[in-house]
């Protein structure tokens, strides 16, 4: 069975109570607060802020809360030559001046948001770019606005070395009804973004690559074992990468600048603003669009197995 453990805040937990209440179920194990069952997962909150995932779509479940602040409880670091071993915070394990190297970093927007696609992109930050694009502005983009994060993408997009990949809803449903987890699903994504940015460098090679963890290396490794091309060597995981290395956080940047471009023509088709996350007004929105132009819109613009479909039925 797969599991999946991430540590959240007591503000995500209580959304995370309100968003699964629907699968409620009252028997509680020693120190849990909340459980509940979907279809496909269990889920168990903890009072020390532990999160647990459990079942066929573990990984997706997890990385829905990942995108509000939640964090894996275990992250795992790994390299080509050398064992996969935990690292305790953020950051451990990578070499000495990571910051300063050349590096490929990819990151992924929109695994958390009911409506959109999802946005994968890695982008190849060499040591001699890194004044120019802390010039533009790059850093964190959660600490950056929407209009921000468009300016800055636009300025850096014609000088580093990128792959941005977008998973529209309709190809993201059809994978996640055939059986495929979200998780999977973006590691296939993140590593042919990889492969791309390399393709494209070649014969220069990085010094390191740097993923934002979003599972164990070794789950990860698991779900592009069928890749005819998997990219390992000198790879790193690390959560909260894009403060760890430009390059992640300027892959995030152009990610969310995409995400932003795919939401905006969302909007367009539904002839209503579409909102961001998956919270109540979410809710809302998607059974505002059902009344307006059916149920089966849904599966074009928004990722249908999402509790949030059942909660917009509810609402119309």
């Amino acid at each position: 069975m797969s599991y999946q453990v991430i540590q959240v805040p007591t503000s995500v937990l209580i959304k995370l109570k309100e968003f699964y209440h629907p699968h409620q179920i009252q028997k509680l194990p020693s120190g849990a607060v909340f459980a509940a069952k979907s279809p496909q997962c269990m889920i168990t909150a903890y009072k020390s802020g532990k999160v647990l995932f459990q079942g066929k779509s573990a990984d997706e479940e997890a990385a829905i809360w990942r995108e509000f602040g939640g964090t894996p409880a275990t992250a795992v670091k790994t390299t080509a030559s050398k064992p996969q071993s935990p690292a305790t915070k953020s950051g451990a394990g990578l070499p000495p001046g990571f910051a300063s190297l050349s590096v490929i970093g990819s990151d992924e927007v929109g695994t958390g948001d009911y409506f959109g696609p999802i946005t994968v992109c890695a982008a190849y930050v060499r040591k001699d770019q890194m004044a120019k694009l802390t010039d533009f502005g790059v850093k964190d983009s959660k600490s950056l606005t929407d209009e921000k994060i468009v300016q800055i993408a636009k300025n850096i997009l014609p000088h580093i070395s990128y792959s941005l990949l977008v998973l529209h809803n309709e190809k993201y449903n059809k994978l996640q009804q055939s059986g495929m987890t979200q998780g999977k699903i973006k590691a296939i994504l993140h590593n042919k973004a990889l492969e791309n940015v390399l393709g494209k460098i070649a014969p220069e090679k990085p010094d390191a690559i740097l993923i934002d963890q979003f599972a164990e290396a070794g789950v990860y490794y698991r779900h592009v074992a069928k890749e005819k091309t998997i990219i390992k060597e000198n790879v790193y995981f690390s959560t909260k990468a894009e403060g760890l290395h430009l390059s992640v956080a300027a892959a995030s940047i152009i990610a969310r600048y995409s995400f932003l471009k795919e939401m905006d023509k969302i909007s367009e088709i539904a002839g209503v603003t579409i909102p961001k996350g998956a919270g109540a007004k979410v809710d809302e929105v998607a059974a505002q669009v059902i009344r307006t132009h059916g149920e089966s819109i849904l599966n074009q613009i928004a990722k249908v197995h999402f509790a949030n479909t059942q909660k917009a039925r509810k609402l119309v």
